[in-house]
């Protein structure tokens, strides 16, 4: 985890990188690294081969290899680029504002992990421990995202 000081203050950074099922919201793969690794660089890891289409922001972009060497069959719904200097291509914005309405339900497990579970500052200095709190936590947030399905068979 990269650390940094300002006066006597100081502030640590990571990230965490999910894959998560875009049907069932459920966490499958979950990477956590420095605040100043790229996205696009654990992408590999996020991914578990068996996908048909893999979903995610500009920062994926350009992937299309790292994908395909994973996910042979997946294909790549990654946001593309829309601006370039002054022009705006109206027809790709509109695709990634489609594509990003399947991504945002990657957000939902975030907005689980973080307001269900309180988890908004790591608490731990160095990365091995956050990162098992973070493990814990997308363990934690797949029970809360499917309780209504493991409630609802063991009833029955």
């Amino acid at each position: 985890m990269h650390q940094t000081r300002k006066g006597k203050q100081w502030y640590f950074g990571m990230k965490a990188h999910v894959g998560v099922d875009s049907k069932m919201k459920i966490i499958h793969s979950a990477v956590v690294t420095a605040a100043n690794v790229a996205d696009c660089t654990v992408l590999p890891e996020l991914l578990h081969g068996e996908e048909t289409k893999v979903w995610g922001d500009q920062a994926y972009r350009g992937q299309t290899e790292a994908i395909h060497e994973v996910a042979p069959r997946a294909q790549d719904m990654t946001n593309k680029q829309y601006r370039y200097k002054d022009h705006i291509d109206e027809v790709q914005r509109a695709k990634n504002r489609t594509k990003s309405q399947v991504r945002s339900k990657v957000e939902h497990v975030f907005a689980v992990i973080k307001l269900k579970f309180g988890y908004m500052k790591v608490r731990y200095r160095g990365i091995k421990k956050n990162a098992n709190q973070v493990f814990t936590l997308c363990a934690l947030s797949n029970l809360f995202v499917s309780r209504g399905r493991l409630l609802s068979t063991s009833a029955a």
